[in-house]
């Protein structure tokens, strides 16, 4: 059996190439199996939730301990997500199993204030501008419900219009204004290891 190469190796490779790549074709690269993946994410989840549409999407996020490392994290919710840069979602329809519609597509943090602080872009920005746009407004919720004629909830609307529902299911409501203090009389010298001394199997 041939050992796989870690995540660690791969990136230290990748730090040591010279090549010079074409961003398009990066870029298709890492949009090559996202429907697949979204339909895995959409199966999991058919059974779990019992509402007939729902939103599926992913973000594009770095490796804390890997610097050149990206990895795609999928997700379902029953209601629209909080927006975020490197993200995606769409909405799925159980009944049709299809999804009906792209509802957002954001680009990094960086990509979103350029367009966000620019008068005119090429009209294939266009739709991502407004996204952009809507986003740093603090109006994105009105302007996603009103782009696709929906009335979904947001996360924080959700949480809060089914809050009596959730406690009950068993999700603990934690009360933000007291925190318990660290106790500083459980730390003793005799328990504080000196790693130079420390052998090592």
């Amino acid at each position: 059996m041939k050992k796989r190469k870690t995540a660690g190796e791969l990136s230290l490779q990748a730090s040591r190439d010279t090549t010079k790549y074409d961003a398009l074709e990066v870029g298709h690269a890492l949009t090559d199996d996202i429907k697949d993946q979204l339909e895995i994410c959409i199966r999991k989840h058919n059974t779990i939730f019992d509402e007939n549409r729902y939103c599926v999407g992913f973000v594009i996020a770095g490796d804390p301990l890997i610097k050149n490392l990206m990895r795609r994290k999928f997700f379902a919710y029953l209601y629209l997500p909080s927006p975020r840069p490197n993200q995606s979602v769409f909405l799925y329809n159980k009944l049709s199993d299809k999804i009906e519609k792209r509802l957002w597509v954001l680009p990094n943090a960086a990509t979103m204030a350029c367009l966000s602080e620019l008068q005119v872009v090429d009209p294939k920005f266009k739709t991502m501008k407004a996204w952009s746009d809507a986003f740093f407004d603090g109006k994105f919720w009105e302007f996603i419900r009103k782009q696709h004629d929906i009335d979904m909830l947001s996360e924080i609307e959700y949480l809060r219009a089914n809050r009596e529902e959730l406690i009950k299911a068993g999700c603990k409501e934690i009360d933000s204004n007291f925190s318990e203090p660290f106790d500083f009389s459980k730390i003793s010298i005799d328990k504080i290891v000196d790693t130079k001394t420390a052998a090592v199997e």
